[in-house]
């Protein structure tokens, strides 16, 4: 398969995105995958949104609605849709791109599925390279996350928005709170406002979780928390606003490159801790392989003294 160049990147075909895309799974660590990544690195374009929330709150039918919203304002969309997998191949089960109803034939949007596996901040192994193409290209880079649970807040060091979900009647308000997730979201949406009254009293719920946590009424950015209907199209415009606020806070603030600095530097941390992570156990595996007599505790304390013998 050919390689993919910046050029051909930004040319916003979907062809070339997704070519790029698998470039970048087949072969990560070759010259031309990272010549591509750095190219896109340098030149971001996109606003990086990023939603979350419990399994079932509506994300995907949420965020079908804000593609048509943002296509019926010229904008392009770039879509990272992280699915649950499957425990037998590995592989994404595609649940959340089936329920998406865009044009196929639609140059200015592009969905692309990818699997959790087995991590559990709620993101793709792929995510930030997938987010880092789609940010040199399109106007806005919509990730969806899992769901969220206490672990999976890995969105924030993604994302440079990130909108949190809650539904009506779960109840579920002060479990957000004890798990620390109100610390995650920039702006809140409660979903299924056609609910009528228990929508206004999960977003009196939510409002009183985030002045708790202090991250209500606070400076420099004080939360919104809206009433939104996907299925009714009530509330879209509202949250696309308050999206782009938030941006133009973060531009007028300066804080939007230091933000994607930090990201850059966790990534990085991450990275190298994974990649070298899984060439020390290369190295170990067979002295993994102990008997009933060994004790685990000085088998590592061996291996540990081999690996400071390599690395000094």
């Amino acid at each position: 398969m050919k390689t993919v160049d910046f050029s051909k990147l930004k040319s916003g075909q979907k062809a070339a995105m997704a070519r790029a895309l698998a470039q970048v799974e087949r072969e990560p660590d070759s010259r031309e995958t990272l010549d591509l990544l750095n190219a896109a690195y340098q030149e971001p374009q996109g606003h990086v949104i990023g939603i979350t929330g419990p399994p079932g709150v509506g994300k995907s039918t949420l965020t079908n609605a804000l593609i048509a919203h943002w296509r019926s304002l010229g904008r392009t969309v770039g879509v990272i849709a992280v699915d649950p997998s499957s425990r037998r191949t590995g592989g994404a089960l595609l649940g959340d791109r089936t329920r998406f109803t865009t044009d196929p034939e639609d140059q200015g949007i592009y969905v692309r599925s990818m699997a959790a596996r087995d991590r559990l901040g709620g993101l793709a192994g792929l995510t930030v390279a997938g987010m880092v193409l789609m940010r040199a290209v399109y106007d806005i880079v919509l990730i969806e996350t899992v769901g969220v649970g206490q672990s999976e807040t890995d969105i924030v060091g993604v994302a440079d928005s990130v909108l949190f979900c809650v539904q009506p009647g779960s109840g579920d308000s002060l479990q957000f709170i004890k798990a620390g997730i109100v610390e995650i979201p920039h702006i809140v949406a409660v979903t299924k406002a056609d609910m009528g009254a228990p929508a206004r009293r999960a977003m009196a719920d939510m409002k009183g979780a985030l002045n708790l946590a202090g991250r209500q009424g606070a400076d420099p950015w004080d939360i919104p928390v809206l009433l939104l209907s996907s299925m009714q199209r009530q509330g879209i415009a509202e949250l696309v606003e308050a999206f782009d606020t938030h941006l133009a806070f973060l531009k007028e603030n300066a804080f939007l490159a230091s933000a994607r600095h930090t990201q850059a530097k966790q990534w990085l941390e991450e990275a190298v801790r994974e990649k070298f992570g899984r060439v020390g156990m290369g190295r170990v595996m067979d002295q993994l392989d102990i008997q009933p007599e060994d004790s685990p505790f000085e088998r590592l304390f061996d291996i540990s003294q081999e690996f400071e013998k390599l690395w000094g």
